[in-house]
């Protein structure tokens, strides 16, 4: 009986009465399950790599973009005495030559000694033509990088000289070989007519007209020389004008030109400066640099370019001033930042000759590195036992420090002195700007270029880019995604969905092409009927679908159930056609013949051909595809159980769609707007070719932008590898890596509350 129930048990289980236990299908089920982990490895690893893919990306994008945040780095070399220098009277000037393999020092008495810079050896000495019992009072130097240089005698006349270095390659060999020239002739020039000692000097050559300043206690002194050379005998002829300013009441402690040869800056007394507009030959005003009255001024100095002038005071800070226009056009010396160096007094700033950065030193040889607009301290080092006098070199990579009857020389290592927190993302007061702002510009063909590398303007574009191409496709796409999966019929669904996911294939590239070269240029030309076209569209929807309801049901029931989408088609073109028809009168009508202007003149929005407006439109049309195919597929995957049972319950079909449909869905409609906001984000081509590509923070959908993306394609080709704006490019990437991964991070978490909360539905 047992055998017999067994055997009953057995055929209802297995009703056909197969042998599972055979040898082939045993082959067969261990062969499946091989398969299945052989797949379940297959795609672990394949997830596994990919994110080790992108680990990687981020340490190498880390890796390329952490040297600009490091500081500078100073290395001391061999203290040099050289034979030469034990003899030598006190230093006023010391310099560097672009290769650092000579140097020059100068001496109150005139003598110039060249040496080799390594080691201190003697190369050439030469003795200026001064006059007899005459001695160097003041030295004066043009901008950096020029090698000229005004010496104030003590008899009241000036010498102009310049240090020059002559490179051959006898043998295959450079030899570096300095002379000094005379660019306005071996006599000096007078410039106090009593024969007064010239305490202070300053120079500038400009447009072949030279200024040459110089002061005597409180008196002032001006002049403007032009040279002219024959060019068969080389014999230079030297013009003089005089320039007579109005003088000033205290002693002089210092002269600075404008390498424009426009603005004369004269500090005088402790802590304030005469600035003398050079145009007019009038003051423009008087400026208190100091606010502590215990302070006092003790070195100054100009920046590469000229516009900055560095003011340093007796308790060892260092101020950076510039001429700025106010609200009413009036320039005025105005205080942009401060260093600080120590406490003792400087005596000493050091210009960069190829960047806004400069050295200070102070009475108690103690070295800074600094870079004015990044604002940043790169380094305080002591160099010296106490007071010293330096020379940085062209290429600020080493430093000579001369104290106490010997040479030091120092190697610098300062790569990235622009790049600081506040100079990426904060809002710096650059030259010549009547205000702080943000602003990117990385290059310029004067090499007086302030490199401003703000990221927020292209940070603000790229959000400002998706913005607007999530403000047309998410409703758009989203809308469709629920129709085409609750309310359209299933042959049209086979139809309309390939259809809309074919638009994902086309390339970006030529999007761009078309929104350039002619979305563009239709939307400028037809403003109005765009605008009307945006207002009419869901007007005319709504219209015809109320008539609708209103036609009899003989008519309505002719059209199969779920195709009445269809019916739209043709009423979404007769209000384009419509809206587009009427632009022309309604221009003429409402904005006197012409939008645009209307636009920038009567409300002062300024107008740009490719704007966001263009790239909204562009850009939108390739973020539906990617939003819509998502989110049908999260509308279409709710359990028909759960919809019957809502309808079942009496529930309207909308009731039915927003309280159960839509919320079940909800995780999936989410992911799919996070990988269109994701898609808009990261886009290039489009915003590239649709965008006037201006680094601009503008909300204004006329104006165009300059995302991350498509910054990182434009300059990436030009820029210098391992430098500091290929560098910062890397960081731009970098900051988009993040934000992606932020936005994906945030959205897995709201999905997965989203899940949770209406999984029980």
């Amino acid at each position: 009986m047992n055998d017999l129930a067994n055997e009953s048990v057995n055929r209802s289980q297995n009703p056909l009465g197969i042998d599972f236990n055979t040898p082939a299908l045993q082959r067969k089920r261990r062969l499946r399950a091989l398969k299945d982990r052989m797949a379940r490895w297959y795609v672990s690893i394949g997830g596994l790599a990919v994110l080790g893919a992108i680990t990687l990306i981020f340490f190498y994008l880390a890796h390329v973009v952490l040297p600009m945040f490091q500081g500078a780095e100073l290395e001391a070399r061999k203290v040099q005495q050289p034979a030469w220098l034990a003899e030598a009277r006190a230093p006023l000037l010391l310099a560097v030559e672009e290769q650092n393999q000579v140097a020059m020092r100068l001496d109150d008495a005139g003598a110039v000694q060249f040496f080799q810079l390594k080691n201190g050896e003697a190369l050439q000495r030469v003795q200026l033509p001064l006059p007899q019992g005459v001695t160097v009072a003041s030295v004066g130097q043009d901008q950096p990088g020029s090698r000229r240089v005004a010496l104030g005698l003590s008899n009241g006349q000036a010498l102009i000289i310049q240090h020059n270095y002559k490179i051959t390659y006898p043998d295959n060999v450079r030899t570096i070989a300095p002379q000094i020239d005379y660019p306005y002739g071996e006599a000096p020039i007078e410039v106090d007519p009593q024969g007064r000692a010239l305490e202070h000097v300053a120079v500038n050559l400009n447009s072949g007209t030279l200024m040459l300043a110089g002061s005597t206690g409180s008196e002032l002194h001006l002049i403007s020389l032009g040279r002219e050379e024959n060019l068969f005998t080389g014999e230079v002829s030297v013009s003089e004008e005089r320039i007579n300013l109005p003088q000033i009441g205290e002693p002089i402690s210092q002269l600075i030109l404008d390498p424009r040869q426009m603005w004369l800056y004269v500090f005088n007394g402790d802590s304030s400066a005469d600035v003398f507009d050079l145009r007019k030959r009038g003051l423009n005003g008087r400026y208190e640099l100091l606010k502590d009255a215990s302070n006092s001024v003790t070195s100054a100095t100009s920046l590469l370019g000229g516009i900055s002038i560095m003011i340093g005071d007796a308790k060892g800070g260092i101020q950076q001033w510039f001429m700025v226009r106010d609200k009413d056009g009036k320039s005025t010396f105005q205080s942009i930042r401060s260093f600080q160096l120590g406490s003792s007094a400087i005596t000493q700033i050091l210009p960069e000759e190829r960047r806004k950065g400069f050295m200070a030193l102070d009475a108690d040889g103690r070295l800074g590195v600094f870079h004015s607009t990044a604002h940043r301290t790169l380094l305080r080092e002591q160099v010296a036992d106490g007071t010293a006098i330096a020379a940085l070199s062209p290429r600020a990579t080493r430093v000579l420090v001369e104290s106490d009857g010997k040479l030091q020389r120092f190697v610098v290592d300062n790569p990235h002195p622009e790049i600081s927190w506040s100079s990426l993302w904060g809002k710096v007061w650059y030259e010549s700007y009547p205000e702080p702002d943000y602003v990117w510009q990385s290059t310029s063909a004067n090499t007086d270029f302030e490199a401003k590398l703000s990221l927020s303007p292209l940070a603000f574009g790229t959000l400002k880019a998706a913005f607007y191409a999530m403000l047309l496709a998410a409703p758009l796409a989203v809308a469709a995604a629920i129709y085409t999966a609750y309310f359209m019929a299933p042959r049209m669904r086979t139809k309309v969905k390939p259809v809309i996911e074919l638009m994902e294939a086309l390339p970006t590239v030529i999007l761009g092409f078309f929104a350039g070269l002619f979305l563009a240029p239709f939307l400028e030309n037809h403003l109005p009927g765009i605008f009307s076209l945006l207002l009419l569209t869901p007007v005319g929807i709504l219209l015809f679908g109320f008539l609708w309801t209103k036609l009899p049901e003989s008519i309505r029931h002719r059209v199969p159930e779920g195709w009445e989408a269809a019916l739209l088609i043709p009423v979404v073109i007769a209000v384009g056609w419509f809206s587009i028809g009427i632009s022309g009168h309604l221009e003429n009508w409402l904005f006197d013949g012409n939008m645009r202007l209307w636009l920038s003149n009567d409300l002062g929005i300024p107008f740009d051909q490719r704007n966001a407006l263009v790239v909204g439109l562009a850009m939108g049309f390739a973020v539906i595809p990617n939003i819509y195919s998502i989110a049908e597929d999260a509308v279409f995957s709710v359990p028909k159980s759960l919809t019957f049972g809502s309808l079942a319950l009496g529930a309207t079909p909308w009731q039915t769609l927003t309280r159960v449909v839509i919320l079940t869905a909800s995780p999936g409609i989410f992911s799919a707007l996070m990988i269109g906001m994701g898609r808009a984000v990261g886009e290039t081509m489009i915003v590239l070719m649709a965008t006037g590509n201006t680094p601009i923070m503008d909300i204004n959908i006329f104006e165009g932008m300059r995302t991350l993306a498509a910054n990182v394609a434009v300059e990436m080709p030009e820029s210098e590898v391992g430098g500091t704006h290929y560098r910062v490019l890397f960081l731009a990437a970098l900051v988009l890596l993040m934000f992606t991964f932020v936005m994906n991070t945030l959205a897995e978490l709201i999905r997965q509350r989203l899940r949770t909360r209406y999984s029980s539905l």
